[in-house]
Order: C-alpha cells, then sequence, then structure tokens
C-alpha cells in the first residue's frame, strides 16, 4: 500500500517546481549553521562515507551541492583492464542489464520502454541501438554522484530532452511505465573505437539539475527536445575514467552500445553493487 501511494503522489506533485525550489536551495549560500546541519543530516541519513571523500569535513562545503557532487581522494577507483575494458562509469547499483529487444529496453517486472523514445525520436539515429546492449544504473543519495567515460570516446552530439521529473528508484521503476522515456534526460553520444556509444543522463524528481563538463548545468524545464552537434574543432576527446558529467541531486545512467560491440562481465547482474572504475564489458 505504501509504495502505491508513494507512486501516486508523483503523479499529482509539482515535478517541477519542486525540483527547481530544490535545486535553488541546494546552490544557496545558506547560513552555515542551517547548511551543515543539512549536510550532517543527510550524511547520517544515507549513510555517506566521507572517509573516501577529497575533503571530509563536512562543513568545508560552501553549499550542499558542492558536497554532493564531492570529489573522491586521488587513487581511490583505479580503472580496471586495458583498452579491451569497459569500466563502471559511476558508483551506484545495476537496475537492469542486458539486450535491446528491437526498440524495447527491459525497465522492471512487466515494464519496458522505447529506446528510440529514449534517445531522442530519431529512428535514424537510433537504429545503429537496434538489438544492442544496454546497462541501467541508479545512483542512491549515498553514491558519488560525478559521472565518468567507461572507455576512450570522442563526444559528437548532445540531446536535451525535457520531460517528467518522477523518481528513479526501484519501487518507481516497478511501477511507472516508460518512466526512463518519459523523464528529462540528456543524451550523450560518443564516437570508440567499437563504434557509437549513448550516455544517458536521466533526470529525476529532486534533481536540481544535470551537469556535463563541455555545457554546464543544463537546467531542467525546457519543453523543446535540443540537439548540439560537435564536429571539427568543437570534438572534444575524452579518456577512459575522465569525468564528463554529474548529478546534481543524483539519478541513473543509461549506457548503450550497437549490437555484438561488447560483452557484459557475467557477475554484473540486476541488484549489484558497483564501483566506478571497475570491470563492466569486454569489447569485441
Amino acid at each position: 500500500m505504501f509504495n502505491k501511494l508513494f507512486v501516486l503522489s508523483q503523479y499529482v506533485t509539482p515535478q517541477l517546481g519542486v525540483s527547481r525550489l530544490a535545486g535553488r536551495l541546494a546552490d544557496s549560500d545558506l547560513t552555515p549553521a542551517l547548511k551543515n546541519r543539512l549536510i550532517r543530516w543527510f550524511i547520517g541519513r544515507y549513510g555517506v562515507n566521507m572517509s573516501e571523500a577529497a575533503e571530509s569535513d563536512p562543513t568545508a562545503y560552501p553549499t550542499f551541492n558542492a558536497f554532493f557532487t564531492r570529489a573522491l581522494k586521488p587513487g581511490l577507483r583505479p580503472l580496471a583492464g586495458d583498452e579491451k575494458t569497459m569500466v563502471s562509469p559511476v558508483d551506484g547499483t545495476i537496475s537492469q542489464i542486458g539486450q535491446v529487444s528491437g526498440d524495447r529496453v527491459f525497465q522492471a517486472k512487466g515494464q519496458s520502454f522505447s529506446l528510440t523514445e529514449l534517445l531522442g525520436g530519431n529512428k535514424e539515429k537510433t537504429g545503429v541501438f537496434a538489438e544492442g546492449e544496454f546497462s541501467t544504473i541508479y545512483l542512491s543519495p549515498k553514491d558519488y554522484h560525478r559521472i565518468h567515460m567507461p572507455m576512450a570516446g570522442t563526444l559528437r552530439e548532445m540531446i536535451h530532452i525535457p520531460g517528467k521529473l518522477f523518481s528513479v528508484n526501484p519501487v518507481t521503476a516497478e511501477n511507472v511505465p516508460n518512466l526512463f522515456a518519459r523523464n528529462e534526460r540528456v543524451v550523450c553520444i560518443f564516437d570508440t573505437e567499437a563504434g557509437p556509444m549513448a550516455l544517458v543522463l536521466v533526470g529525476a524528481m529532486i534533481v536540481g539539475s544535470v551537469e556535463t563538463v563541455w555545457s554546464g548545468v543544463v537546467v531542467p524545464g525546457s519543453d523543446q527536445v535540443t540537439a548540439t552537434r560537435y564536429e571539427g574543432e568543437q570534438a572534444r576527446e575524452f579518456a577512459k575514467g575522465e569525468e564528463m558529467g554529474r548529478f546534481r541531486l543524483g539519478s541513473t545512467v543509461i549506457m548503450v552500445m550497437p549490437k555484438g560491440t561488447v560483452s557484459w562481465n557475467e557477475h554484473q547482474v540486476a541488484g549489484r553493487t558497483v564501483r566506478m572504475g571497475e570491470a563492466f564489458g569486454t569489447l569485441a
């Protein structure tokens, strides 16, 4: 009953207004006492491991978002394997992993969503990923919220797709149809040695915004799909493990690769906790 009420409440809550307010508060210059109290409450409530943070003193962060997007100590997430190893782009929990079925991506028991819709609605662009490989990784509040490259790649396109801002936790994933293709998201397309790779940064309830290192903050609220191409001198090279973005109050990352380009490691299964940099798949 509680789960049903939780999901129902998201349909009637003014998602955008609540998320914008949360984002403003998280970025605002609160009084030090209030800001420190909020951060300490969050650490205790969600079990954040501050011993991993580059700055372990909670009071040293100027805003809540600075704390939330905190850096880790150098060397704490070494990159596994060699150039054929695809690594996890984030700390989180695998929600689902497997193969795209035609144009459908498995979401949860009885739920799936359209790959074409997820990536912005252009069938010509998304056809290369048909029957491909995907993995969905959920970042909980306690996790490290910076996003890194699972393999080396060249940025070719960023697509910002407006949408809803449902929570993306497991309860919502099991009960909201088409969840990840409904929520606001930023689709990043890279060229790699294995072919094109899509990294989809999915927004959610209370997510102040998504940020990329090349464009800065992508603020929720636009009502039109916007696509930006990066060609010639604008194309940007990223090394494996390099930071490419972050969640300012967290969410979910979906990786998509063309058919036959990667084999997910057999121990990477739904429900498993992963760390950024650990071996996730092997490139063909």
